[in-house]
């Protein structure tokens, strides 16, 4: 699956790939660290890089999950990867509903990027999967995050203590929520 949006290139890897991200990982730990669990260095693995990847084609499948690897369309063949964007726990019935998370490379921030990537992943959730809602989950802490979210109209739905380890530590997380009104 291969989506553009104005700037970028959105695609979904397999394993294949897995030394593209991990040079993705590695050439931002130390920026991705203060957003992130904390990471092993089982994660740094390629093996494990390409176990995952094949992972996210069989959650695509069975339509839990949609990650979207993200490149610049100046990027001919794919060498660099500038971010990822992730549609997780997908639940279908009466919920319709899923949690999105994203990154961005450190050399790549306020660029605007993840605002295009977002508006076009929200899209695809709302109209394609026909979801009622998007969450985001962000430490107060992380301002740049949050106005991303607020400049394409989430909400904020309160603040859970403790919610997620981050870094080693328990973090508290502000719950920002885009509603489709065209579900009903």
């Amino acid at each position: 699956m291969i989506i553009e949006t104005e700037r970028l290139v959105l695609k979904v890897l397999d394993g294949s790939f897995a030394d593209l991200v991990l040079e993705y990982f590695n050439r931002n730990r130390e920026h991705l660290k203060q957003f992130d669990p904390l990471r092993s260095e089982n994660f740094y693995k390629v093996e494990n890089r390409k176990k995952a990847l094949d992972q996210e084609i069989l959650d695509i499948d069975n339509g839990t999950q949609l990650r979207l690897w993200i490149f610049k369309k100046t990027d001919i063949g794919f060498k660099k990867i500038i971010g990822t964007i992730c549609f997780s726990h997908i639940v279908k019935g009466f919920f319709l509903s899923c949690y999105v998370g994203y990154s961005i490379d450190n050399s790549e921030t306020n660029k605007g990027y993840i605002t295009e990537v977002l508006k076009k992943g929200i899209d695809i959730m709302f109209r394609e999967y026909n979801l009622h809602r998007i969450e985001g989950t962000v430490m107060p802490k992380n301002i740049a995050s949050l106005k991303v979210l607020e400049k394409l109209n989430f909400k904020n739905e309160g603040l859970s203590t403790k919610y997620q380890k981050i870094n080693g530590k328990w973090e508290d997380h502000i719950h920002m929520v885009l509603l489709n009104s065209e579900v009903e």
